[in-house]
């Protein structure tokens, strides 16, 4: 991990602490980890392990990749399409509603000038 990605995951880490009020000791208690660790991570000081940081991220009440993204360590290509993320997230959705959803997704990203394709080509993602 570069030190710019570290910067990132801190300042994401800071910005969602803050958004919650809760202190970096106090986030240090939930994880399991020392008040500097916390500090030292959010100053982009060191990178976290991808288990603390996935910790990190539960006790900020957010998903590791939402972490990840807000932190600019993964962005819109790393992403998967919508079709595998619906098959994955809700892995007992029929098939006729994965459908549509995504037809309904493909009218509302026309409308407003979103190509719909614009991530990874077919297959990459699943």
């Amino acid at each position: 991990m570069k030190h710019q990605e570290y910067s990132g995951i801190g300042n994401a880490i800071r910005a969602r602490r803050d958004e919650l009020g809760i202190s970096a000791a106090e986030l240090a208690r939930r994880v399991g980890v020392y008040p500097s660790s916390i500090t030292r991570l959010e100053a982009g000081e060191v990178g976290g392990r991808l288990n603390n940081i996935r910790d990190i991220a539960a006790a900020l009440k957010m998903p590791l990749t939402e972490l990840l993204a807000e932190s600019h360590v993964i962005d819109e290509h790393d992403l998967p399409q919508l079709t595998p993320y619906l098959r994955t997230k809700y892995k007992n959705m029929p098939e006729a509603a994965v459908k549509e959803i995504e037809r309904h997704f493909q009218e509302v990203a026309k409308r407003h000038g979103i190509s719909p394709n614009s991530g990874p080509s077919l297959g990459q993602d699943e």
